[in-house]
């Protein structure tokens, strides 16, 4: 019977090196992307402003995260069917007179294109802004409502 020398690497030295390899590799890539590994696995997507799309039988509801954006300085479309967002973010004088150790609040002109799932009624659109939040209710067109239909017995 022959003896073999254990050793703390059970897959074998060249395939335990490459999953170090590979972890090291992961640390480095979360590290680059602003978070610590095992923290904050799940990132945004960066996109501005954030939002959430809904819907019920009638409309369809927007959500848009805008902290700071007076509701006059917010620019609304609709053509065919996609909704654009379009405003300015802007940095107090002070801001811009200090030193930055950490800067995650950006400043400037930004624009959101989202294609809507479902044609809407565009007479009927309604948009409000309360506590950096706004909402927008997009009314379905009628061809886009679900309708109850009835058999008949043949």
């Amino acid at each position: 019977m022959a003896i073999l020398k254990w050793t703390h690497r059970p897959f074998g030295v060249e395939l335990a090196d490459d999953f170090i390899r590979l972890q090291r590799e992961m640390h480095r890539l979360l590290s680059a992307a602003g978070g610590r590994p095992g923290v904050n696995l799940v990132r945004t997507s960066g996109v501005y402003p954030a939002l959430n799309l809904s819907e019920d039988a009638e409309n369809l509801y927007l959500r848009a995260e805008l902290p700071g954006i007076e509701p006059e300085q917010i620019d609304l479309s609709i053509e065919g069917d996609s909704l654009t967002i379009r405003g300015q973010r802007t940095i107090s004088e002070a801001d811009k007179k200090v030193n930055y150790h950490r800067r995650e609040r950006e400043s400037g002109y930004f624009r959101r294109v989202l294609t809507l799932p479902s044609p809407i009624d565009h007479t009927k659109v309604a948009a409000a802004a309360k506590n950096g939040v706004l909402t927008i209710t997009l009314p379905k067109a009628e061809a886009a409502k679900p309708r109850q239909l009835k058999v008949a017995a043949a």
